[in-house]
């Protein structure tokens, strides 16, 4: 039934504007995606938690009776719209940057993380005996146009016996303004310093090599359809779309898988060092600790603190503690990590001091 059901909500996501950062379709008009007809609040942003956040909005007008709409147009649309007020809310897997804060015309944005979540590195490569394994800087390396085949002597180094093919690596990336990205890059320029120093890392970058394809769903359908393709992804994209994921070498020199379990761990101590006025605008990539997955990340909703209409106002601080609450239960079947208990309490207080 979960996988009947998510299979369902990646269809819709494949509907929707899920890359263009503009919130547009592709003829310029109005944001596709679920209609806005009647509904109680707006939102639009990140690809990365869309399979969750459609479960949560269907689930909570159930419950409550009130309709959210949600453009899943990439976290960089998510970030303008919010700025432009343009909608309600918005939802970015990237913290905005101090110029992003200060540009946007409704005051102070708050940031409040809903879930973690796994950036995976994703290929298609049939017949292998076992999951590739990846470190930081060969990832760095393959995305720069360093390394082209994929049996190069770099990858083959760390794969032992694993038979790999003298098969040409085809890279795929996001086009559009992506929280994905940001991700994916900030892991990059953590572990490998020529990365970190061009093209860097951000939510928009000039890639040195490959293929764009506009959203999770557009990078996990790209790689599925071509062998010898690489890509990054939420976990949930590739899980639906059952595509092979690497594991990847954290911080301690471990190769890990990305499970629950894994970036749960990346979280735990990240959310015991935050300070009490935390904005939470906090990495946890390539984060210390056993059995950590690397890429693991927050996703945040974003949100004015003075609302302009408070009954509007008031159903987004329901939804957002409610999602904090109830919704919790919901993540990990979806492919998601609930947050910390140790985290709750404080998000709580956050979310009361949107008036």
């Amino acid at each position: 039934m979960i996988q009947r059901s998510l299979a369902a909500l990646l269809s819709l996501a494949l509907l929707a504007a899920c890359g263009d950062s503009s919130g547009k379709g592709a003829d310029g008009g109005a944001p596709r995606g679920s209609t806005s007809s009647g509904a109680d609040l707006t939102g639009a942003g990140a690809t990365f938690p869309y399979p969750l956040y459609s479960k949560w909005f269907s689930d909570y007008a159930t419950a409550r009776g009130v309709k959210i709409n949600y453009q899943s147009i990439g976290s960089g649309g998510g970030i303008r719209q919010l700025s432009e007020q343009t909608v309600d809310f918005g939802a970015s897997d990237a913290p905005m940057s101090d110029a992003e804060l200060a540009k946007a015309k409704g005051g102070k944005v708050l940031h409040i993380p809903m879930v973690l979540g796994a950036v995976v590195v994703i290929y298609n490569v049939p017949g292998l005996a076992q999951p590739v394994k990846f470190s930081g800087e060969v990832l760095a390396a393959i995305y720069q146009g360093q390394v082209t085949r994929w049996n190069d002597a770099r990858i083959a180094a760390l794969n032992g016996s694993l038979a790999l093919p003298a098969q040409d690596i085809l890279v795929v990336h996001r086009s559009d303004g992506s929280g994905t990205t940001f991700v994916f890059t900030d892991y990059l320029a953590a572990v490998s310093p020529p990365w970190g120093m061009k093209p860097g890392k951000g939510k928009e970058i000039q890639w040195p090599t490959g293929l764009g394809a506009k959203g999770n769903e557009g990078v996990a359908g790209q790689v599925k359809q071509t062998p010898g393709a690489i890509g990054y992804v939420e976990l949930a994209y590739a899980n639906q779309n059952k595509l092979s994921t690497a594991h990847i070498q954290n911080a301690g020199g471990e190769y890990v898988a990305p499970t629950i379990e894994s970036v749960t761990a990346a979280a735990a101590g990240s959310a015991a060092k935050l300070p009490p006025d935390s904005d939470y605008r906090v990495s946890i990539v390539n984060a210390a600790g056993a059995g950590v997955y690397p890429i693991s990340s927050f996703t945040w909703i974003i949100a004015y603190e003075k609302q302009a209409d408070a009954a509007k106002g008031k159903k987004l601080t329901d939804f957002l503690t409610w999602a904090l609450s109830e919704g919790q239960a919901a993540a990990a079947a979806l492919d998601y990590a609930p947050l910390p208990e140790s985290m709750r309490t404080g998000l709580a207080q956050r979310i009361a001091t949107i008036k």
